[in-house]
């Protein structure tokens, strides 16, 4: 690792050294793109993944946000996985009973398509408000959905005038570079409403580094936190942290907070927030490792093709397009499937694999079926069985 006087984005330390690099990779790796040619001459951008050695934040020091589109256009969700759906269901309905939200306003902050807040609100919140670019409010149907209130915007100082009992933010600060500034503007658009609950969820990044799980680093995530990280950066911008902690089979950080009357806000750090020793380690593990990985899975993949053997992905969101790029990956992945029906038709940034439904497999059988997320691993072996094939599915 190199050091360097780049400062952290989420404690303002210099004290930051480079682990990992990528260059020339898709600046987008959502969005529903028509056309092959667009797809394969995508922009694109470079990636510098800096540790903070001071509170455990990692950045891309190079990401651009310009180079970032956040529109209509976007198509982030898993809300089409039965799975994915049991376990936001299940949080939503934690959350609506734990801070009794029943009855209450809640805001969201990066909604997406809104399926999670129509979630809350079906157990029991009484009025939503969604903010996000890529809001598709016309695909929610269940009368709880007419308790909410839609803004396709990004959040900003504008809407500091917005008061909720919650704010909920899922899946949204790891594309957000400025994580110390954007917080700060969260806590000050709360102002003294001290009784506010603060509910966010994202990726876990030691996870990440320990598996050397190339595929879930992106130019989008332009942020990494572990538990610890998280949990320092919003005691330092005014948020007493309740609890901490990890789900969906290890994969999410989920942390609980309210609003303090002081900054830095008080209180004694969770266990799990003891990580700095093992991110430093894991931080180390994924530089040195990283390579080997990436040869592994393009070994494997071009021997398939060398064979005459036919290898898909299945997921064709960003974790497929850091896969194929990473890999270098293109005619010896003929397409990508999606359960998402937005997606089909559309070509994969930066690589260009045209995005098929499932049941295009019937007809077009493969030989090995590559999950993009091991989380998926059982239901989608259970839909490829269902088809009759006996393609091999096996998870990154």
């Amino acid at each position: 690792m190199s050091p360097s006087s780049h400062p952290c984005a989420a404690c303002g330390s210099t004290d930051t050294e480079a682990f990992h690099s990528q260059h020339s990779i898709p600046t987008n790796s959502c969005l529903l793109l028509a056309d092959r040619e667009e797809a394969e001459s995508y922009p694109t951008g470079d990636m510098e993944l800096r540790f903070c050695r001071n509170c455990g934040f990692i950045g891309n020091a190079l990401f651009d946000p310009a180079l970032s589109e956040y529109s209509s256009r976007y198509e982030e969700t898993q809300g089409f996985s039965e799975r994915f759906n049991d376990f936001a269901r299940d949080l939503a309905k934690r959350w609506v009973d734990k801070y009794s939200l029943a009855g209450r306003t809640v805001l969201e902050i990066g909604c997406g398509k809104g399926e999670f807040l129509e979630m809350m609100c079906e157990a029991g919140v009484g009025h939503g408000i969604g903010i996000d670019p890529s809001a598709h409010p016309d695909r929610l149907t269940s009368e709880a959905a007419s308790r909410i209130e839609w803004i396709t915007d990004r959040y900003s100082e504008k809407y500091s005038d917005l008061s909720a009992d919650a704010v909920v933010c899922r899946h949204t600060l790891e594309h957000i570079s400025d994580v110390g500034d954007f917080m700060r503007m969260v806590r000050a658009s709360i102002g003294d409403r001290l009784d506010t609950v603060v509910l966010f969820e994202l990726p876990d990044v030691k996870r990440v580094l320990e598996e050397v799980a190339f595929w879930d680093v992106y130019y989008e995530h332009c942020s990494y936190f572990s538990a610890g990280s998280l949990a320092r950066l919003f005691r330092a911008t005014g948020f007493e942290v309740l609890e901490v902690g990890l789900e969906y089979d290890d994969q999410y950080l989920i942390i609980e907070a309210r609003p303090s009357a002081v900054t830095p806000a008080p209180g004694e750090p969770f266990g799990i927030e003891d990580d700095m020793e093992d991110l430093a380690a894991a931080v180390s593990h994924f530089g040195e490792s990283y390579t080997a990985m990436v040869d592994k899975w393009r070994s494997e993949m071009t021997r398939r093709a060398s064979a005459g053997e036919r290898a898909v992905i299945w997921g064709a969101g960003s974790k497929g397009v850091a896969y194929l790029t990473a890999l270098g990956l293109g005619d010896e992945v003929p397409f990508a499937v999606d359960i998402n029906p937005h997606k089909h038709g559309m070509y994969m940034a930066g690589t260009g694999q045209r995005i098929v439904a499932p049941e295009h497999l019937r007809t077009d059988p493969p030989d090995l079926v590559v999950v993009m997320n091991p989380v998926y691993l059982d239901e989608i072996g259970s839909d490829v069985r269902g088809m009759g094939l006996d393609a091999q599915v096996v998870a990154v």
